[in-house]
């Protein structure tokens, strides 16, 4: 909504949302010329400072202006507390024209007499608070007195006594003490009200604003005035800040409520749309999102924090707050900003250079005037909003915010507080050398590098910039750019980490000497800095996908004389096996990868000895060879099995080549077991390079094995870590594996799957390696065949180099020949599908791993179907489906199933297709394969014929109904006479993981017997 402008609008802050609140006092405003009985004489508006009560108030008063209406609008002031009406005198000295009472008003406010106070003769009040004592009546209430309805007469401050004299309530008043003498007010109340009462139409609207500070004698007129509401149109609308409400304010105010001469209102926080639409505009979305935030949708703290149009005005009145402050509540209010959540009371003395009994004076001011308000546990202080707190800090003295950083970090050490508490302080005042306090950030960096990477980094950025560029600090300058660039590529800042790693290498030379003269020699251990700088460097520019340049850097590295130490060497050979594996060059470095690996044996070193094996085993996984990949997971599995897991934290990355090994070789049982400690130890070792490849190995293997909910869910952390590190392979490929598992997670047809897949394309652009070919493969599988099989074709063809696909890995490349062998019967090239279906069966053959024989035997099984052999395509289905469920994956089987039922049925056996469809649709309904669910519901007539079977709904009824998907997956296989011990072989879960399974279903159906399950199963599915 905007602003009103025009003649009397205040328009210098946006008015920001407050339609339905402004709506409502218009129609009240409305209501006053109609003389509707029963409404409200007043309306309280409360709210946090800031909230907007004083803007809503302005527009108000705008508006009514232009309705013809009087308006009077005063504002209590602390300066003026102790100004007897100060808020009313403050209201009417604007009364200078007739017409809806203003004469009657004006003759009762502007008299030229003095008023009595404090007992002096002196005291004058301003012209438009006075009145002549003369005018006031008898000092004993008139027996004509309305009566109170709440008793005996009292008022805000003090009692009336039936036909007595008026005397003040014991006690010190809450906002200022009482005058001397005070005259009985009564009749000058009466006769306020006897002039509001003489409004004239278009009525009177009378604004109080900040009615928290007003005097008591202003109180008791309006509790006179709400005890005796006026009839004629005039409304008193109230604004103040609940929590400096004095009590005798909130009980008037209640007991009117309760009367219904009171309406409340509160005015809650703006919400994001109101404050970027009406506040800023032309503010971005997502830094109008981050300032509403930061300032809960407060309207004045968002304009301060924007720094835009009207955030000076904004700024003005939050700072006029502290303006009167003296020296030491302003200065607890500066500390309590500086120290956020660590604003102790036992600590902020210290800070503040006080002493507890001042400082305890001034927190309690504080927490008078609403600035600060203390927390539940009594131990720490907080400004009264985190936006104030903000605007404080940034308003404060730099060498004021040193000096109190310096001071809260020396109180928090010797409260003995933790390093990495104390470091956020050290950081703050550190602009020159101080040994003691670089040590202190060095040593938080180190505690925080697991959980906070940037943090770390920017903390060793500080201790860098201040340490001296002398050679006695070359060492400690070499081991702190180390540390931090590690951090810095932690942290996803991979480009920062190259570059500084490049610069450091710079200065140690290629000898291994510094410029300065210094040696790059180890700071600790055997680690040597410039080998540990190429490795680190070598590491970061893989992850960039910039491969000759991480040769470059090894082949130098390895060539250097004296060279690295044996330990140093085999990882500079493992990480150039590494950029070898990703550019699909594996086998240049298989005689070095052995060297390295009898030497490591030789030294006893496993952790060595382990990185190799890993190696060794995905490079002959990714080529084929699987005899040789086999022994080296079988070696590396039992040597990985037995270390620690403090042994093996610093060796992740040899737990995703392993996962993913296994994986490739169809044990993946083992690649779950392995992902799931390698997990467990990156996320608790921050190593997010590794942990974004263990989760992404994780989400493939429970896709696999039908498990596509959880699946899904891994795909997603492991994308979002991908994306926080950047790489276009790493991120592209997590893409399309996460494309891959949302295929089967949506229904058949949904767009989805397929733009995802499109979008990984888009990401690894025209990068080459393994993951960049793998990433526009999987474009292939979310295209639908029936419709576009030209296209399956063509991505085939072009990401796998040909029509035989040599630049896909040997290991998984039947998979992607039986799409191709779809596509090409679709868009009618027999010719090319006999030749990929032929290519499949002898790269299968030659691998000997079930899943890839599995998809060669489902190519020649759609041959068969394509050629009118529906006997032929049936069997080879079938077989195809026994050997993806003898390795668990589960979502193939269910697939293949489905497509061998209707040639099961058009072959004549008509009892084969049906439990092939059946036992097809209860895994695809178990595993959460939304796709393969509809796909077999779509197939279903085909599969088992137009019967009354065919269109029975397959979901489970009767006892059955209560059990969960997997529990009739279990029940269907015990049904079939599977053990428990093959039930869990099939399904890649433990025997003890069905033996649970199968008591739950025992109790939730009643049977107590296999047999008796299999009789129920058998009669459910009949």
């Amino acid at each position: 909504m905007n602003t009103i402008t025009g003649e009397g609008c205040v328009d210098r802050a946006p008015f920001a949302g407050r339609r339905a609140e402004l709506a409502l006092l218009e129609e009240l405003l409305g209501d006053l010329g109609r003389h509707r009985p029963g409404g409200p004489a007043a309306v309280d508006i409360t709210g946090e400072p800031g909230i907007g009560k004083s803007r809503l108030l302005a527009e108000l008063t705008t508006r009514a202006r232009r309705a013809g209406l009087t308006v009077l609008h005063g504002r209590a002031t602390q300066r003026e507390r102790n100004t007897p009406f100060q808020v009313f005198a403050d209201a009417f000295a604007d009364l200078g024209v007739t017409g809806a009472g203003g004469a009657e008003l004006t003759n009762l406010w502007d008299s030229g007499e003095p008023f009595p106070r404090g007992g002096g003769s002196g005291d004058r009040l301003a012209p438009a608070d006075r009145i002549r004592q003369a005018e006031l009546p008898d000092q004993r209430c008139p027996a004509a007195a309305p009566p109170c309805p709440w008793g005996e007469g009292r008022s805000a401050s003090g009692t009336y006594p039936a036909g007595g004299t008026w005397t003040a309530s014991p006690g010190p008043h809450p906002l200022a003490a009482p005058p001397r003498a005070w005259p009985e007010p009564y009749g000058f109340f009466r006769r306020t009200a006897e002039a509001l009462a003489r409004v004239a139409e278009p009525g009177l609207l009378v604004v109080l604003d900040d009615l928290h500070g007003a005097d008591r004698a202003s109180l008791d007129l309006l509790d006179h005035l709400l005890r005796h509401p006026v009839a004629a149109p005039v409304l008193l609308v109230l604004a103040r800040r609940e929590q400096r409400t004095p009590p005798a304010l909130a009980s008037l105010l209640a007991r009117a409520a309760e009367c219904g001469t009171l309406a409340r209102m509160v005015l809650g926080p703006l919400d994001p749309a109101d404050c970027a639409d009406d506040l800023a505009p032309g503010l971005p979305g997502d830094r109008a999102a981050a300032l509403h935030t930061a300032s809960g949708g407060n309207p004045a703290y968002f304009l301060a924090l924007a720094a835009g149009p009207g955030s000076g005005g904004a700024l003005a009145v939050l700072f006029d707050e502290l303006a009167p402050l003296e020296p030491l509540p302003r200065a607890v209010v500066d500390a309590v900003a500086l120290l956020g959540d660590e604003a102790r009371t036992d600590l902020l003395p210290a800070v503040t250079a006080s002493g507890p009994e001042e400082f305890g004076a001034a927190v309690r001011e504080l927490v008078r005037l609403d600035l600060v308000r203390p927390h539940a546990d009594g131990r720490t202080l907080a400004l009264r909003h985190p936006a104030l707190a903000e605007l404080v800090r940034r308003a404060m003295d730099p060498l004021r915010r040193r000096d109190y950083h310096r001071r809260a970090a020396d109180g928090l050490a010797r409260a003995g507080a933790p390093v990495t508490v104390r470091a956020g302080h050290v950081e703050q005042y550190l602009t020159h050398w101080e040994p003691a306090a670089a040590a202190t950030l060095v040593d938080a960096a180190e505690r925080t590098e697991a959980t906070d990477p940037a943090l770390s980094a920017r903390r060793l950025g500080a201790v860098l910039a201040v340490l001296p560029d002398t050679p006695e600090h070359h060492d400690a300058r070499v081991e702190l750019k180390l540390r931090r660039a590690r951090a810095l590529g932690d942290a996803g800042r991979v480009e920062e980490s190259r570059d500084l790693l490049h610069r450091l290498l710079g200065r140690c030379g290629a000898n291994g000497r510094g410029r300065d003269g210094g040696q790059c020699h180890a700071a600790a251990g055997e680690e040597e800095p410039r080998t540990a700088a190429v490795l680190l460097c070598a590491f970061m520019e893989r992850h960039l996908g910039r491969y000759r340049e991480a040769d470059a850097l090894i082949r130098r590295e390895l060539r250097r004389h004296p060279g690295p130490s044996p330990s140093l060497r085999l990882r500079l050979v493992v990480e150039w096996g590494c950029r070898a594996l990703f550019e699909r060059r594996f086998p240049e470095v298989r005689t070095e990868l052995s060297a390295i690996l009898a030497d490591a044996r030789a030294r006893g070193d496993d952790a060595g000895r382990a990185e190799a094996l890993t190696l060794g085993a995905l490079g002959e996984a990714y080529e084929g060879r699987t005899a040789a990949a086999l022994t080296y997971v079988e070696e590396a599995a039992a040597l990985i099995d037995a270390m620690t897991d403090g042994e093996l934290t610093e060796c992740c990355e040899a737990l995703v080549r392993l996962g993913w090994s296994e994986i490739f070789l169809d044990d993946r049982a083992a690649a779950e077991r392995h992902t799931t400690r390698g997990i467990t130890l990156a996320r608790r070792a921050g190593r997010p390079f590794a942990l974004s490849q263990l989760l992404l190995c994780a989400a493939y293997v429970h896709s696999l094995t039908g498990r596509v909910e959880t699946a899904l869910g891994f795909a997603d952390e492991a994308l979002s870590v991908a994306e926080t590190l950047g790489g276009a392979e790493v991120t592209g490929f997590s893409r399309a594996i996460r494309a891959s598992i949302l295929l089967h997670a949506r229904p058949l047809g949904d767009p989805e799957p397929l733009a995802a897949a499109e979008e990984a394309v888009a990401v690894v652009g025209t990068a080459a390696g393994w993951w960049g070919v793998l990433a526009r493969s999987l474009l292939a599988p979310a295209i639908p065949p029936a419709t576009d099989p030209h296209r399956v074709r063509d991505v085939l063809l072009t990401a796998g180099g040909g029509p035989g696909l040599p630049r896909i890995q040997a290991s998984v490349r039947p998979t992607f020949l039986e799409l191709l062998v779809t596509a090409c019967l679709a868009a009618g090239d027999e010719t090319a599908a006999h030749r990929a279906a032929r290519l499949a069966e002898e790269e299968a053959e030659r691998l000997g791993l079930a899943v890839q024989r599995a998809a060669a035997l489902r190519g020649l099984a759609r041959l068969r179907g394509h050629a009118g052999e529906p006997a032929a395509a049936a069997e080879l289905f079938v077989r195809s489906a026994q050997e993806y469920a003898r390795t668990g994956v589960t979502l193939r089987e269910a697939h293949t199933l489905l497509l061998g039922a209707p040639a099961a049925r058009a072959a004549g056996d008509e009892d084969g297709a049906a439990a092939m469809w059946r036992r097809a649709r209860r895994l695809a309904e178990a595993g959460g394969a939304r796709l393969l669910v509809d796909l077999a519901d779509r197939t279903r007539t085909a599969a088992l014929g137009p019967g009354p079977e065919a269109t029975a709904a397959p979901e489970a009824d009767g006892p059955l109904a209560a059990l969960t998907p997997r529990e009739r997956e279990i029940s269907a296989l015990v049904a079939e006479g599977l053990t428990n011990q093959a039930v869990a072989d099939r399904l890649c879960l433990s025997p003890r993981t069905v033996e649970s399974h199968v008591a739950r279903v025992y109790r939730k159906t009643g049977v107590m017997t296999r047999a008796g399950l299999a009789s129920l199963v058998a009669r459910a599915t009949s």
